[in-house]
């Protein structure tokens, strides 16, 4: 059992010298804020990694929803699908436009929005959709984009979580009109805080670069000629997030074999599922997920405070948006959510973390379940 100074985190980045290295240099250049070399090295490998055109750096996932959003002029009175489990900035990127998120139930096994519940949302007033690639999985993108190109909507990928995952071997990021990324502390790869539009939309991408920088004008500094937005990410964060880029294919590999690991150890032990791996999906396992069939709200809030005596932090799933304060005035009926909702919890699988821990955890586990 680990001592209370080797308390187990839900998750933790991995820095290695490259980072210091990188982030050193950009202090050293003097360009510490929003222009440097790294901004401009860190977009358009980014671009490359997820195979669009364009890639834009913003100050976080969430003012990368915002910003595309506005970039498809979606707003007061227009309508966005989003799924009703996933993180809160999803559904208020959409009410930051004056829009109303429309909240869809999700699939069980993958945890994204259920195509086939997609069509029974859309109204006169709907303009987007917000598939959400949840824990690392891809979502169905291939019926999602069929649904969409009969309804001419416009399709955002939420890919906060899911760095590297591909559909059908297509990165995601480059399977809607555009995709929005988070470099959140906890994320697959970091900046500390930050975020990024990918798209191959020429139009698209200058807009939201113009409304990134407060809608000043390219040609006549200090003129703006609309209500623009300061959502942009400094030198030293993308400095780090470019070292982080260049290590992905590595941290992917051991969030992989960490998963599998679990795998080998939980997923014998009846009424627990893991996370899915669709055959069409490749999953980076951002979170290992774990749920445990039958069990209410109160017994996975009962297992994981059992987990935490025992030195190992966790985390439940997201809870549906539909049952916020600020949206619980929605007619949505979600029961897949909300089933999987109150059963599910994160594990620990940050890239540091060691064999024999994720031994521990599986015998605490183990012991607990029997």
């Amino acid at each position: 059992m680990p001592t209370s100074q080797e308390f187990i985190p839900i998750s933790q980045p991995s820095l290695t010298p490259l980072e210091t290295k990188y982030v050193t240099d950009a202090i050293q250049s003097g360009w510490v804020s929003s222009l440097g070399e790294y901004i401009d090295r860190f977009e358009s490998s980014f671009a490359e990694y997820c195979g669009t055109k364009y890639a834009l750096t913003t100050s976080s996932g969430t003012t990368g929803l915002h910003l595309a959003l506005m970039g498809y002029g979606i707003g007061i009175g227009d309508e966005v699908i989003v799924p009703d489990l996933t993180f809160i900035a999803t559904a208020n990127a959409v009410t930051y436009t004056g829009a109303k998120p429309v909240f869809v139930d999700i699939e069980e096994e993958s945890l994204g929005i259920d195509p086939n519940k997609l069509e029974s949302a859309i109204t006169p007033n709907t303009k987007a959709i917000i598939p959400v690639h949840l824990y690392g999985h891809p979502a169905n993108m291939d019926a999602i984009n069929a649904i969409a190109k009969k309804h001419n909507l416009i399709v955002i990928e939420d890919a906060a979580e899911a760095h590297g995952a591909e559909f059908k071997g297509q990165k995601i990021g480059s399977l809607g009109h555009c995709g929005v990324f988070s470099f959140y502390g906890n994320k697959l790869i970091t900046c500390g805080e930050g975020g990024m539009i990918t798209t191959d939309d020429e139009e698209f991408y200058l807009k939201v670069k113009h409304l990134r920088d407060h809608a000043m004008s390219s040609t006549k500094r200090y003129w703006h000629d609309e209500v623009g937005y300061n959502y942009r990410i400094t030198n030293l964060q993308a400095a780090l997030g470019m070292a982080q880029l260049e290590r992905i294919d590595n941290i992917i590999t051991r969030k992989q074999e960490i998963f599998q690991h679990y795998s080998h150890r939980l997923s014998k032990i009846p009424g627990v599922k893991l996370n899915c791996n669709a055959q069409w999906a490749f999953n980076v396992f951002w979170l290992v997920c774990l749920e445990v069939e039958g069990f209410t709200e109160e017994e996975r809030d009962a297992f994981m405070a059992a987990l935490k005596k025992r030195g190992i932090d966790s985390r439940p799933y997201f809870y549906p948006m539909s049952d916020m304060p600020m949206y619980s005035n929605n007619t949505t009926h979600t029961p897949v959510a909300h089933k999987i909702a109150g059963r599910g919890i994160n594990l620990p699988s940050y890239f540091d973390l060691r064999d024999r821990a994720i031994d521990y955890i599986c015998d605490t586990i183990t012991a607990y379940l029997a």
